[in-house]
């Protein structure tokens, strides 16, 4: 057996239900990848290691009486730092006081099937940021394992570093505009934003709630199937759950023959184009997807992958400005450049803006719905470049900002980051899968079949160097005054998307979308 922390999640499992393995293996395997890499890779804010032993030890003695609970017993895992947990604070990598609230529903499901949970996971500022990377937070940025000198992808920065590194085989990351797709792509991994509501948020650190989302990041298709059977499914004390299920059932895993999927390209000339080698890997899966016996078919999106930003944009910055704004009276308010130039950026955007942006989300999520219509499925750009320099502020933008995350983001419908292969640099490539809602099933059918033949194999990243003032550095930021004023006019540049005038019917889009198979009474009034 190779060591235990390079078995992807489901080897590990079937591993330790053979009893080949032991969860106090795998833990110390993982263990000891992060006490090795982890000083220059900064995936982890906070390591529990006594109590990962611990738990491992109970898991292999229930395990061991027969007292299965699912195939994540045994398995560690990273936790987000957005995410709370009875074990150990949430910091959100900031250093503005965060009041008590519940524990999240995500982790005490995955601690009821058995998973152990070795510590918390670096991120922006509350999820927070425009793709730059800052050196002002509490916690220094965490690296891409493929070159250390290079963007994670963004917010669930850690997540992506864990996995990749093969310092857990999966994590729980958060998605508001693409923060679990965007380090999956920018790692390697596997990514998968569920529909809104199918993951219950009680207990994470909000964002922007009607754009917020739960979900995990893992070296397989089948891997992110099996997380997402153990933390789907409604809670009341999220007002936007919904009472859909997912199993990960035999079902899901198979060919795409007799599938229909829906292929988008950029077609508008406010599109990024994307590099040679994404291009590339991106028509190699289309192509990939017809030999396996899937109908592939052309779509167009009416509106450009900017529109879907820039009313992104608007409403993330609105609704966070919601809820952190008292710290914009305190000029001492200990806040991250990051966080402080979104609040200012979205104090000056009118009511009216706000609304129109909610408005105007309506007719945008309804093309992509559209996008879809008589499909099982359709298939995109994730991110138009691969993973930039940390030193590189605009290409870190550029790579958030110019990806094709924000059409699933305001729709909620579920999307899939898979990798495809590298480039010339060896750095990872990337599509985005997506479906109608509740259709992750199809999703990770379509992805576990093209993993093995565009996917990145037996590929993992080197071990990196231990010194890591050899690595490129984040800039730092003694003036915010030229951040302050790009963001300022990018927000500006969005209102200026916003049509003019939309009819007045249009009404706004719902926060939480409505769920035809729950009786209405049941929803939180909390």
């Amino acid at each position: 057996m190779p060591d235990p922390c390079h078995l992807s999640l489901a080897e590990a499992a079937r591993a330790i239900a053979a009893g080949s393995l032991t969860s106090r293996t795998l833990v110390e395997s993982c263990l000891e990848r992060i006490e090795r890499l982890d000083s220059t890779l900064r995936a982890w804010v906070v390591v529990n290691a006594e109590g990962a032993r611990a738990q491992a030890d109970r898991a292999d003695a229930e395990i061991g009486d027969g007292h299965s609970r699912g195939p994540l017993h045994g398995v560690p895992y990273g936790l987000k730092d957005i995410l709370r947990t009875a074990e150990m604070p949430t910091r959100a990598n900031s250093r503005l006081p965060i009041d008590d609230g519940p524990e999240a529903t995500v982790h005490r499901r995955l601690r009821d099937a058995g998973a152990i949970l070795l510590g918390k996971l670096n991120t922006y500022e509350f999820g927070t940021g425009t793709g730059a990377v800052y050196d002002d937070l509490p916690m220094a940025p965490a690296r891409n394992p493929w070159n250390p000198d290079h963007f994670t992808g963004g917010s669930s920065t850690g997540a992506g570093a864990a996995v990749a590194a093969r310092m857990a085989p999966f994590a729980i990351g958060t998605d508001t505009g693409g923060s679990v797709r965007l380090p999956a792509a920018a790692c390697g991994l596997v990514g998968l934003k569920p529909t809104y509501g199918l993951v219950p948020r009680t207990g994470m650190l909000p964002n922007c709630p009607s754009q917020d989302h739960i979900g995990p990041l893992a070296r397989t298709a089948e891997d992110a199937g099996l997380v997402l059977q153990a933390i789907a499914g409604f809670d009341p004390a999220d007002p936007g759950s919904a009472t859909a299920i997912f199993t990960a059932s035999a079902q899901s895993i198979g060919s795409p023959a007799g599938l229909t999927v829906a292929v988008v390209r950029p077609s508008h000339d406010s599109d990024p184009a994307a590099d040679p080698a994404v291009a590339e890997s991106f028509e190699r899966t289309v192509a990939t997807l017809a030999r396996l016996g899937a109908r592939v078919v052309e779509r167009i999106l009416p509106y450009s992958a900017r529109d879907f930003r820039a009313c992104g944009r608007i409403i993330n910055a609105c609704e966070s400005f919601a809820i952190h704004r008292r710290w914009l009276d305190d000029p001492k308010a200990p806040i991250g450049s990051a966080l402080r130039d979104k609040l200012e950026a979205a104090a000056g955007v009118s009511a009216a803006d706000y609304l129109d942006a909610l408005r105007w989300r309506r007719t945008l999520s309804a093309a992509v719905v559209d996008a879809m219509a008589g499909c099982d499925a359709l298939l995109c750009l994730g991110t138009a470049t691969t993973a930039p320099r940390l030193d590189d502020e605009r290409g870190c933008i550029r790579f958030t900002g110019d990806s094709t995350m924000g059409p699933f983001s305001l729709s909620g419908l579920p999307a899939l980051c898979l990798p495809t292969g590298l480039n010339p640099d060896g750095l990872p490539l990337n599509v985005q899968l997506a479906a109608p809602a509740f259709g992750e099933g199809v999703l990770i059918r379509i992805a576990s079949a093209l993993e093995p033949l565009v996917g990145l194999g037996d590929r993992r990243p080197s071990d990196p160097d231990r010194l890591p003032d050899r690595y490129a550095q984040p800039p730092s930021a003694p003036s915010r005054d030229g951040r302050a004023t790009r963001l300022r006019h990018s927000m500006a540049e969005s209102i200026a998307r916003l049509p003019c005038p939309l009819p007045d019917t249009l009404e706004s889009a719902l926060v939480f979308a409505p769920d035809a198979s729950r009786d209405q009474s049941t929803r939180s009034t909390k």
